[in-house]
């Protein structure tokens, strides 16, 4: 599900970490990939269908700049823009032409895509974002959760699909059954099962064509659960819609609603990722605040009890990317390190254990992550007498102009530098000795080909990178 995907400000393209019902994935700084946990329909991708408690390599796959965990599948864009999938094809999520019998636990191209900037998995169906804006999505359909004006038992598609009058998308996402995108006005739509009011818009009728999703401006991100939605709107405000059962809206009851709720007091957030029936949330300050389902220490806060108001999650500080799974949650931290709770029975905390933790232990052996995201307030590691940066780039997804803001902690030689995916330096934004405070500068990206690109940004000794997504 999009339960997988870490989520951050305007869209998840910066996808370095995610997880899926019992597995959990993450990109090496060599563009390869990690996973671990479950593994019975052969979703780790390493050839192999027996369970890992530490990360494995997924066979055969280089150049990956985004990952995308459904509930027993895995999704992987490569840097070429296809997109390349593994483990349970029941419902053809796989997007190979094929259906159930047929699950892979190697990675094979999904059929017919280029193009591609960003991916999503949900329960038995999957979902990519082409650079034009438009949207397709292929698998299980039984609720229009293709959004292609099908729906029904048979009406799965084994090969993508375009969704219906869906153009300018930069974020999408996948949950049972239903699915939800973002438009580059703000705005946010949805279609599939509407049981618990997951679509949003002031009914549970379900809908196999999008629909918006009521009362919502100003979104920069989105995160889908199983059955709930978040959405983070332009002043840092976190709002839920949905499935409720265990406060997984955060709006300190448990009734489901089918309109979006601002979720408690939270303010300053940065990013959200939404699970099975919990959710996170990283504050400006890089702490990690959890609401929800506990049962198995997924709010991380040393507890098992559920939380229908947000909670802060243990001992961890500078943040850099979160992803959630059903009943697990995984942490990116700005060191690279990265940390894990919640339930373990498949080892998919990756720390060598099959056993749950309510508090975050730190992933076992794995690679090198950068820690760079596409974040709205990205903190750099503030090495003792060092300085430190915030950096933020709006908007992004972009079709002309980005603004790039950055915030020194001291005075410092910094750098600003544009790439291609393939590591081709192309554009030095920024190069010169800048005091103490707030600076900012404009990217033009009019002259660029729609695709992917990455920002670094050098403040002394500090390094960071961003991506950032052109669409013209």
């Amino acid at each position: 599900m999009q339960i997988a995907n870490s989520l951050l400000p305007t869209m998840s393209c910066a996808q370095q970490i995610a997880a899926g019902n019992g597995h959990s994935l993450a990109i090496c700084s060599d563009s390869t990939i990690r996973a671990w946990g479950w593994n019975v329909w052969g979703q780790l991708g390493n050839g192999s269908n027996s369970d890992s408690n530490v990360p494995v390599q997924v066979s055969s796959l280089t150049g990956i700049i985004a990952i995308a965990g459904g509930s027993y599948h895995s999704l992987a864009l490569k840097n070429d823009g296809t997109v390349w999938a593994w483990g349970n094809n029941n419902g053809g999520q796989l997007g190979t032409g094929t259906g159930y019998g047929t699950d892979s636990n190697i990675p094979v191209e999904v059929s017919s895509l280029t193009g591609v900037i960003t991916i999503a998995g949900g329960s038995y169906h999957s979902l990519a974002l082409k650079n034009d804006g438009t949207v397709w999505a292929w698998g299980d359909n039984l609720f229009g959760d293709l959004g292609d004006g099908s729906s029904g038992v048979y009406a799965y598609s084994y090969v993508p699909v375009q969704v219906n009058s869906l153009t300018g998308i930069i974020a999408i996402g996948a949950g049972a059954d239903y699915s939800v995108a973002l438009k580059n006005d703000g705005s946010v739509w949805a279609w599939g099962w509407d049981k618990y009011g997951q679509l949003g818009n002031g009914d549970t009728t379900d809908s196999n064509v999008p629909v918006q999703v009521s009362s919502l401006t100003g979104i920069t991100a989105i995160s889908i659960g199983w059955g709930h939605s978040l959405a983070l709107k332009n002043d840092g405000t976190v709002w839920a819609w949905g499935w409720n059962q265990y406060g997984q809206l955060g709006n300190g009851d448990t009734t489901d609603s089918n309109v979006p709720m601002q979720v408690g007091s939270l303010t300053g957030i940065t990013a959200i990722a939404a699970g099975y029936a919990h959710s996170l949330a990283v504050k400006n300050d890089g702490t990690l605040s959890a609401w929800g389902a506990n049962y198995y220490g997924e709010l991380g806060n040393g507890t098992n009890s559920d939380s229908n108001i947000p909670v802060q999650v243990n001992s961890l500080t500078g943040i850099a990317a979160i992803a959630t799974g059903y009943y697990h949650s995984l942490a990116l931290k700005n060191d690279g390190t990265l940390w894990a709770w919640g339930a373990n029975a498949n080892g998919q905390l990756g720390n060598g254990t099959n056993t749950d933790s309510n508090v975050p232990v730190q992933v076992m052996g794995l690679c090198q992550i950068l820690s760079s995201v596409n974040d709205a307030s990205t903190p750099l590691p503030k090495p003792s007498g060092q300085v430190s940066i915030s950096v933020s780039i709006f908007p992004n997804p972009t079709s002309a102009n980005s603004s790039i803001t950055y915030i020194l902690s001291t005075p410092a030689t910094v750098t600003i530098d544009l790439y291609d995916v393939l590591r081709n330096k192309l554009q030095q934004l920024v190069n010169g000795d800048q005091q103490q405070g707030e600076h900012n500068t404009t990217f033009d990206t009019r002259k660029l080909a729609n695709g992917v690109y990455v920002l670094q940004i050098r403040a002394g000794d500090q390094v960071a990178e961003q991506k950032v997504v052109v669409m013209n």
